[in-house]
């Protein structure tokens, strides 16, 4: 199996460090393939903006993000940090994504990543034989697998099914079901590190020890079950059917 991890933490004596080495640790010792980007230490540039097309014919004609993107992943003209990051998308076979949880959701490094390395024409935008877009379980990234791997500060409870900060599988569906599942990846069930800012040092061992078992079963772990928008659970206005989780709304009603 190879995997790319793809880190976002600022802090290299951090929790979340700690735990990054041992889950690559672990996959290599494994026999896995790793592959690596920290973003902070990259010092990875978290917004899109003309630079990123170095190769545009008319640099002051107006800046339309996604046509821009497409043209310049067509043609070669995406910036080399860009290209370089795709191309280890391109090897992997899993990803994983690594971060704190800021704000109900990543970094803005990391947000920024997913802006200008998840293009259009190479992550999503594309199109099977038919001319039908490809997304939802389909899509530039199909056939890939993605991981969260993140910490938060408040106690598990909090993040259940009627905790205060809302569920964390609700929280997390941005990142599970509209860029992971958008693009194709399919989504597998977050390793989510609680109490983070209470860890003690024999809290630390035990989180990297369940992490260990965690990426032990990683190739065989069951993706979330979310619908795919082809496999006709969804109307023509993409609607879930009315027959299928009746009586009920929410992001719930798209996991089968």
């Amino acid at each position: 199996m190879k995997t790319l991890w793809i880190f976002a933490h600022p802090e290299a004596r951090s929790l979340n460090a700690a735990l990054r080495d041992t889950g690559v640790a672990a996959l290599r010792e494994a026999g896995h393939q790793v592959r690596e980007s920290d973003l902070y230490a990259m010092g990875w540039k978290p917004v899109v903006d003309g630079a990123d097309f170095p190769a545009r014919e008319r640099p002051e004609d107006r800046l339309l993000v996604g046509d821009a993107q497409e043209h310049a992943y067509r043609t070669g003209g995406l910036s080399g940090d860009i290209r370089a990051e795709q191309e280890k998308i391109e090897w992997a076979d899993t990803l994983v994504f690594h971060f704190p949880l800021w704000w109900f959701g990543p970094p803005a490094i990391l947000k920024g990543w997913f802006d200008r390395v998840l293009v259009q024409g190479f992550a999503f935008g594309v199109q099977d034989a038919e001319g039908r877009t490809r997304r939802y379980g389909d899509g530039g990234l199909a056939g890939k697998r993605a991981m969260v791997v993140t910490s938060v500060g408040a106690r598990p409870s909090s993040f259940g099914p009627r905790g205060i900060h809302g569920y964390v599988e609700d929280v997390l569906f941005p990142v599970h079901h509209g860029t992971f599942w958008y693009t194709g990846m399919a989504a597998l069930p977050p390793f989510v590190v609680y109490g983070a800012d209470r860890s003690t040092e024999a809290d630390v061992k035990e989180r990297q020890e369940e992490l260990r078992e965690r990426l032990r079963n990683l190739d065989a772990l069951a993706p979330l079950p979310f619908r795919y928008e082809a496999g006709g659970d969804y109307d023509a206005d993409l609607v879930l059917r009315p027959e299928l989780a009746p009586g009920r709304t929410g992001l719930q009603v798209h996991s089968a």
